[in-house]
């Protein structure tokens, strides 16, 4: 499940109020999101559940397959690491509370900063979530890009290929890149390659933070814009 923030996605909570707040408003200051984009979270959230339980949304979980079906999902290749980052679910199903959904929400919005984006962009390229980016989270990151498909998933001769172009940024030569590759742009690969700044094969994620903030085109990748 999902490592937080400290204070959940924004980073504010734990301080002392004088006087209580509502909701929307105790939500607009640990997301990035306006009261009217909470508002329209929460009836997206509820319209994800049967309409039995839609007047308890609140504290009910919608299942991952649920989850999967909203548009900035359906086509990502990325979902399932991202329903894993987010949800927060004792069983690792993938499942999410509204408050995983509004944290999930609040980070692919226009207004989170590049830090947090970076922050959870990482934890989703780290398949095996052990802290660090290696050969293997790189592996899977390609074939997330490609496919998982019997066609499209590349063979370890492809895969050594493909890593090979990328450490060398033979970007421009397109009669190097393996067949199942010709129709996708790779910088996340680039930017992974680029990251490793002690050159130990890992990549950390100050490494990695690093690396992004000098690459404002990054949050395209990986469903970080709406």
């Amino acid at each position: 499940g999902a490592a937080r923030v400290p204070g959940r996605v924004r980073g504010t909570g734990g301080e002392d109020r004088a006087a209580p707040r509502s909701p929307e408003l105790s939500l607009q200051e640990l997301t990035f999101l306006s009261k009217q984009e909470i508002l329209l979270a929460y009836k997206r959230f509820s319209e994800l559940l049967p309409k039995e339980e839609r007047d308890n949304a609140c504290s009910t979980r919608v299942p991952k397959s649920q989850i999967l079906t909203l548009p900035e999902l359906r086509a990502n290749p990325f979902q399932h690491r991202i329903c894993h980052v987010f949800s927060t679910s004792d069983d690792g199903d993938g499942s999410m509370s509204f408050e995983d959904f509004l944290d999930m929400l609040s980070v692919f919005s226009d207004s989170a900063t590049s830090d947090i984006k970076s922050h959870f962009a990482f934890r989703i390229f780290d398949f095996d979530d052990d802290g660090t980016l290696d050969r293997k989270d790189l592996e899977q990151l390609v074939n997330c890009l490609t496919g998982q498909g019997e066609e499209s998933r590349l063979s370890t001769a492809e895969m050594e290929q493909l890593i090979q172009n990328v450490r060398t940024l033979r970007w421009a030569d397109a009669g190097a890149w393996p067949r199942s590759a010709h129709h996708w742009h790779f910088p996340p690969l680039q930017i992974l390659e680029e990251s490793d700044i002690d050159k130990d094969g890992t990549i950390n994620l100050s490494e990695f933070q690093h690396v992004v903030s000098r690459s404002p085109d990054f949050a395209r990748y990986g469903g970080f814009q709406r």
